[in-house]
């Protein structure tokens, strides 16, 4: 059986701390997947949070400090992870999707 690493790149420089020689290297290979300038639809998963991130919690705070922005944003996250139930799973939170081991499973 063959499988293939897909590295997705977008237009913007949010990848460029991700390090795709170093899972070249690791796996030994790799398949690149660049979104298209002005296509969210090529990801719209990833979209959906942005604008989800964006809403609820950066436009809906007006932060004093990085240590304050940092918390609220992480109490941003468990809620949106481990509490609230996201439709698309059968209205349970993601972290229900966790199995004893600490890896993902089916749902």
């Amino acid at each position: 059986m063959s499988a293939t690493a897909c590295y997705h790149l977008s237009s913007s420089n949010e990848d460029t701390k991700l390090d795709p020689e170093g899972v070249y290297k690791t796996l030994g290979y790799l398949t690149l997947d660049f979104s298209r300038p002005g296509k969210p639809t090529d990801n719209a998963f990833i979209e959906s949070l942005n604008g989800r991130l964006r809403a609820e919690c950066l436009n809906a705070h007006w932060f004093t400090s990085l240590d304050e922005m940092r918390q609220i944003c992480e109490d941003w996250r468990r809620d949106y992870n481990e509490v609230r139930p996201h439709s698309a799973i059968g209205n349970k939170p993601p972290i229900s999707l966790m199995n004893g081991s600490g890896t993902y499973g089916p749902p």
